[in-house]
């Protein structure tokens, strides 16, 4: 079956989005908080087209002992952790690996929050619209904690937005949150990497010079 992207890369899509979220009305002081790496390119076209400040959600998936691209969890910033039990006792993964899993990820995460932020202080979150963004939602695990974790910090709604992302995932988080914007929802889904022309890998110095021209113009505004 022949594939035909509904992107070019992932600027394109959050151009896309964008332009979708401008039909909201969302207050001046809206939050756009990426999924790093790939959520934060389609982030900061968001956050420029809005315009809102841009901040990021680390968020790290858990794999499966020997299969690391097979999620069992996911752990955000802060701590928060969602865990797919059924999977987890078929698989028969014992609570010790589990453990020593969400440790490795703990890890990566705190080394991303230092080099991402390079000093910066995270955006406060507790009484706005926040906004959280990532290239694509296929079974949502990921999101899921990111929604958790920015839950906790209260939010005065929270709303999901991603380029692409099965229908059922979708359903699935517009119990979860306020609003839920998906620029495609495309049947079969396969994955989301198929829907881009280009899905390679967002670095982290792509990460590290969009958010920092971001902090830029956040103390320019101010």
């Amino acid at each position: 079956m022949l594939i035909t992207p509904l992107f070019h890369d992932r600027v394109q899509a959050g151009q896309v989005l964008a332009r979708k979220l401008r039909s909201f009305v969302f207050d001046t002081d809206t939050l756009v908080l990426a999924l790093p790496r790939g959520g934060v390119p389609v982030a900061f076209q968001i956050a420029q087209a809005l315009p809102a400040d841009l901040d990021i959600c680390l968020v790290r998936k858990i794999g499966v002992p020997g299969e690391d691209e097979l999620a069992m969890g996911a752990i955000a910033s802060g701590g928060t952790r969602v865990l797919n039990k059924f999977l987890i006792g078929h698989l028969g993964i014992s609570p010790a690996e589990v453990e020593q899993a969400t440790a490795k990820e703990q890890r990566e995460i705190e080394r991303r929050e230092h080099l991402y932020r390079d000093g910066r202080p995270a955006l406060p979150i507790q009484g706005r619209v926040a906004i959280l963004v990532d290239d694509g939602l296929a079974t949502g695990a990921s999101m899921l904690a990111a929604v958790q974790a920015v839950r906790t910090k209260q939010p005065r709604r929270v709303v999901v937005a991603v380029p692409v992302a099965s229908r059922e995932t979708c359903d699935d988080f517009r119990r979860l949150v306020d609003d839920v914007i998906c620029a495609a929802t495309p049947e079969p889904f396969h994955s989301v990497g198929v829907w881009y022309q280009d899905f390679s890998q967002t670095s982290d110095a792509e990460v590290c010079e969009l958010l920092e021209r971001a902090s830029r113009q956040h103390v320019a505004k101010r």
